[in-house]
């Protein structure tokens, strides 16, 4: 149902092994959970099955898996990886002519080199959301999470919990920093959201690998508060539980996209590879997505078939406040985030 989904499929991850077996040729190495049949409407329609499978948890684990010598036909980063998978060779073009969907995604999600150049085109912009703050509607104030800096209150110390997630983890520091964009940070920027790192991790009671873990431990009332995607928001009100998301808090929220890749030198079809893309940006898939996942599509001619009552209804609808597109960095900066996250996380 959601972006990363349970232990077990994390656990499936790391061994970088199928974790659904379907269709032979064509393996797609995804976020645990997007082994979604709405999502595959079309491709099973037209093969009678489920592409195979193989899962992972984080963006910098697929990648490491892949540079290690993991084979799969497409895998599905988001866009700030991108250029990593280019620098390493590691993917070769699409043929957007045996896509006719992509006319249809919106022109806002195309434009970077990093993703179409002369050479053609790299990335397939698939799904987008936000990353705002979760908070139980029961025990915690509004007025409490009009500001990021609440995970630095002292009243909620070991009830907040934050993502083990670079681009998510930094994209909440920089704006409560006052930073925006983060395409050209400066080194007082870099150190100004490093130190409020460190301060929130005094507050926080545990990273969050997936939504489901975080979902448990808002339950529970471990975790009062959060810094999360929306389909932890939608996984929590399929349950039940009293949970809000604030997205317009005075320093903004964060926002982000996720498309796929074409695996050079793939061990499957590539005919099916193109299956799974024209699958994915179905009209029909829109729903689907929304759904399973909370997420909005690419496809504006997909979302068009959507209410805008669906999509209030699943926090997806525009904000009028200050958002931080997680748009493609610098990879010695992101390297550099990863590595002082990686530290903060070990106490240093």
């Amino acid at each position: 149902m959601i972006r990363r989904t349970s232990l077990l499929a994390s656990v499936a991850a790391a061994m970088a092994l199928p974790a659904l077996a379907a269709d032979p040729e064509l393996i797609a190495f995804d976020w645990a959970g997007f082994e979604n049949e709405g999502l595959m409407a079309e491709y099973v329609k037209k093969h009678g099955e489920m592409p195979t499978y193989a899962f992972y948890g984080d963006d910098d684990e697929a990648f490491q898996k892949v540079s290690s010598g993991f084979k799969a036909d497409v895998a599905h980063p988001c866009s700030q990886m991108v250029s990593k998978y280019r620098d390493a060779g590691l993917i070769e073009p699409w043929d957007v002519s045996r896509i006719p969907e992509y006319a249809n995604i919106s022109q806002r999600f195309k434009d970077s080199k990093i993703f179409s150049d002369d050479q053609g085109v790299w990335y397939i912009p698939t799904d987008f959301a936000y990353t705002a703050i979760a908070y139980n509607t029961e025990t915690v104030p509004v007025e409490d999470v009009a500001s990021v800096q609440i995970f630095h209150d002292p009243k909620y110390m070991g009830r907040i919990s934050l993502p083990d997630n670079t681009d998510d983890i930094w994209s909440l520091a920089l704006l409560a920093t006052g930073v925006s964009d983060w395409t050209n940070l400066t080194e007082e920027q870099f150190q100004a959201a490093a130190q409020w790192l460190r301060t929130a991790h005094e507050n926080v009671r545990a990273y969050w690998a997936d939504p489901s873990e975080l979902a448990q431990l808002m339950a529970t009332g471990e975790v009062q508060i959060a810094w999360t995607w929306n389909d932890a928001i939608a996984l929590m009100r399929q349950e039940g539980k009293p949970v809000g998301f604030q997205r317009q808090s005075k320093e903004g929220s964060a926002t982000w996209f996720c498309g796929y890749v074409n695996f050079k030198d793939a061990p499957g079809s590539e005919d099916k590879a193109y299956d799974f893309m024209n699958s994915w940006l179905a009209h029909g898939a829109a729903k689907a997505l929304l759904d399973g996942f909370g997420y909005a599509h690419s496809n504006e001619a997909a979302m068009a078939t959507i209410s805008e009552e669906d999509l209030k209804a699943a926090d997806l609808n525009p904000v009028e406040t200050t958002l931080l597109a997680q748009v493609p960095i610098d990879t010695k900066m992101r390297d550099r985030m990863l590595e002082e996250f990686e530290k903060i996380k070990a106490g240093f």
